[in-house]
């Protein structure tokens, strides 16, 4: 069973790593290479970056392309940058990687491959009117979307969007799979799903992703199968601390009743057995499936 972790447990373990064995812009290069190994790479290629290490990713996943012969532009939200990633930025202008500042009005529609490196997992709140003008532009195109890590706009905690997130045709989680990629709005946002490992130190297992297979083990014999409205109506005493704390919630509910949940996201699902919480997917991509839809 793979891990499946919070947003907090994912950036202490990130932090432990680069303290104790790897150089942070080690582990973005890593990141990088992930996502050129994930993606069938072809046609025009816009990488569209924020000021985080999410944008770092893109600006290093920018140098592989250049490297193997591709011809990427950037697409700039921000005229910021993380530490790391205006190093990996200088190296894309040095090698002459084109750049933009991009907005609502940039024409997406000449690409065939759209990266989002907006926003990462530690993104909360609500989204600035540009950044959400710019996540709906790409979304009205026809390009293949790569989101990497998460869809930009999407909660890394519990899956909603704030108030839009990027539509994907693939999103390459990093490091781990994140509690935010299974529940709510996740599933409208996310075709597939794979993840990268690049040797961060996981310092606390939590919880785990199962397969469909294993998934039978906690249907019936007394288990209560239900979907994400049907549990809010009858078993959430406060419907939006349920949404803002779906594991929380019904984790409570399994511990008072001592029955399992199986709670159905449209394609995942969260179970839970009285303290023990696993995720179901049919979103992740198997190696069999990898390039088979672009």
């Amino acid at each position: 069973m793979e891990n499946v972790i919070s947003v907090k447990n994912m950036r202490e373990s990130d932090a432990f790593t680069i303290n104790t064995s790897v150089d942070s812009k080690e582990l973005m290069l890593r990141a990088a290479q992930g996502v050129y190994e994930s993606v069938n790479w072809k046609g025009q290629i816009a990488i569209v970056t924020g000021s985080g290490n999410n944008g770092g990713d893109g600006y290093a996943l920018a140098s592989i392309l250049w490297d193997k012969g591709f011809a990427p532009v950037l697409l700039r939200v921000s005229e910021n940058f993380s530490d790391d990633g205006l190093y990996y930025y200088k190296e894309c202008v040095k090698k002459g990687v084109g750049d933009i500042i991009c907005d609502s009005y940039t024409d997406f529609s000449q690409y065939d491959i759209i990266v989002d490196c907006i926003l990462g997992t530690g993104f909360s709140g609500v989204l600035k009117n540009s950044v959400a003008e710019v996540i709906e532009a790409i979304n009205r195109t026809d390009a293949y979307v790569v989101s990497v890590d998460i869809n930009s706009g999407l909660n890394g905690s519990n899956g909603l969007a704030q108030p839009v997130a990027v539509k994907s045709d693939l999103t390459v989680s990093i490091g781990y799979y994140k509690t935010g990629m299974f529940l709510n709005d996740s599933s409208y946002y996310i075709k597939r799903l794979v993840n990268c490992d690049i040797g961060i130190k996981l310092l606390k297992k939590q919880y785990y992703l199962i397969s469909k297979e294993e998934l039978s083990h906690f249907v019936g014999y007394g288990s209560v199968a239900i979907s994400a409205e049907e549990f809010a109506r009858e078993y959430a005493l406060n419907e939006e601390e349920f949404r803002t704390k779906p594991i929380k919630t019904v984790m409570k509910e399994s511990e008072d009743s001592k029955k399992i949940f199986v709670v159905d996201y449209m394609g995942n699902k969260l179970i839970v057995d009285q303290g023990y919480v696993y995720f179901q997917s049919d979103l992740i991509e198997s190696a069999e499936e990898k390039y088979t839809s672009f």
